[in-house]
């Protein structure tokens, strides 16, 4: 019979692998267009490391704070090896560097050592110092002293990322008890809401020798100093008990946070970029039904053939937001939306009725005129016409909650109708003159 921690441990391994094939799928996703993917290839970089780490079961623990506080020390004395380079001048560890732990249950747990973020080029440092974070299951925060602006900030900006959090105080031993004690209550308050308060730990990676007095043979007195270990039984049984307890779940849900980061970004820039061959699509219909209204000379007749275009262009737009339709069905969508606009602003359909018959009773300048006038307005109205397609389009062919005279009313409140129809007298007239 399973006991209840084997059936945890079973589901959270279920859920590591669904996460690992999610990610497979967002990395592999034959619809992501080339440019997204250039545009987040950071992200994608990441997303593929972060896929080998949860399909090798590896758990990660990463240390920040600022230079000297003795990041690079305090993970030295966890692995009980100089495997990360230490020194008294700033700048020891310029990069990302990892290696590799001990195993908690069936993972291998590998630790992560970072830049300080008061670093020279502070902003690139913390920079790595997040891409670090997030792909991380365990983070380490470690000061020397009560906690700066910057480290409070920084420790915020850690905390948003959620991903579990230790603050560590190193080099306890340079406090007595009464300090030492006083110190990690200030360290408490100030990170509250961002560290748990038992998750608020001292530590001393590399303590300094202890000072011993011995008499001599002569009886004479003499100071000499003798090693100490490190002291961090209770930071590495935190640690350990930390990943035990939650070590799979945590990797998932901090893999699935990631991911679900970075498909909301490849999701803007795809709509961007769909948003951006909206517009192009729209304005080309707009000068093409532009032109077509103003130049032909036969009243009314010209609403038939730019109702055409409009049914067309509706088409066009369903292609591009991968939800095609038929021309027939565009030409319902066009009648939907039209019938909206007929009823919101009758008195420019109107008018565009209306100066289809004054073309054929006006001459010279004044029939340029009201071509002009015409064509503009026709342009306005495939705008308007694109406009409300596309919402309805972004929207999953869905007008949403408020049906179709609610998109329309949106769309006609958020359009300038004179710049509208000032650019389209400008592109018309230019077109005209060419001809």
């Amino acid at each position: 019979m399973s006991t209840e921690p084997d059936v945890r441990e079973q589901t959270a391994r279920e859920a590591l692998h669904a996460v690992r094939d999610s990610l497979r799928d967002l990395i592999d996703d034959p619809d992501t267009p080339s440019t997204v993917r250039h545009a987040l290839e950071t992200e994608y970089t990441d997303l593929e490391a972060l896929w080998q780490k949860l399909d090798s079961d590896e758990l990660h623990v990463a240390v920040f704070g600022r230079v000297s506080v003795g990041k690079s020390s305090l993970l030295n004395a966890l692995l009980a090896d100089d495997a990360f380079a230490t020194g008294p001048l700033h700048g020891v560890t310029t990069h990302a560097d990892a290696h590799a732990w001990v195993r908690v249950g069936d993972s291998p747990v590998r630790v992560f050592d970072t830049p300080g973020i008061d670093e020279i080029d502070g902003e690139t440092r913390e920079q790595l110092a997040r891409h670090v974070a997030r792909r991380s299951d365990l983070v380490l925060f470690v000061c020397e002293s009560d906690l700066t602006q910057l480290e409070q900030q920084a420790l915020a900006t850690l905390a948003s990322t959620h991903r579990p959090l230790l603050l560590v105080l190193n080099k306890a031993d340079r406090y007595t008890r009464g300090e030492r004690e006083a110190l990690l209550e200030s360290l408490r308050r100030k990170a509250e809401g961002l560290v748990r308060p038992d998750h608020v730990l001292a530590a001393a990676a590399d303590p300094r020798p202890e000072v011993v007095v011995r008499v001599t043979e002569s009886g004479d007195e003499e100071e000499f100093e003798r090693p100490r270990s490190p002291d961090i039984a209770a930071l590495e049984q935190r640690i350990v008990d930390i990943l035990q307890r939650e070590g799979r779940v945590l990797a998932a849900l901090n893999a699935g946070l990631f991911a679900s980061e970075v498909s909301d970004a490849v999701a803007a820039r795809v709509a961007d970029i769909r948003r951006a061959a909206a517009k192009r699509v729209i304005r080309g219909y707009c000068l093409g039904k532009g032109l077509a209204v103003a130049v032909n000379p036969v009243p009314l007749t010209d609403l038939a053939a730019a109702a055409a275009l409009d049914v067309s262009l509706v088409f066009h737009l369903s292609r591009i937001y991968g939800l095609p339709i038929t021309r027939h069905e565009a030409g319902k969508l066009v009648a939907v939306i039209s019938v909206q606009l007929a009823a919101l602003m009758g008195a420019v359909w109107a008018v565009h009725a209306v100066s289809s018959l004054l073309k054929t009773v006006s001459a010279g300048l004044s029939v340029t005129v009201t071509a002009l006038a015409q064509g503009s307005v026709a342009w306005y109205a495939t705008y308007l016409i694109g406009e409300a397609a596309t919402r309805y389009f972004v929207n999953g062919r869905s007008w949403g909650p408020g049906g179709p005279k609610r998109a329309v009313r949106d769309v006609l409140d958020l359009v300038d109708r004179d710049s509208i129809l000032s650019e389209a007298r400008r592109a018309l007239a230019e077109r005209l003159r060419g001809r």
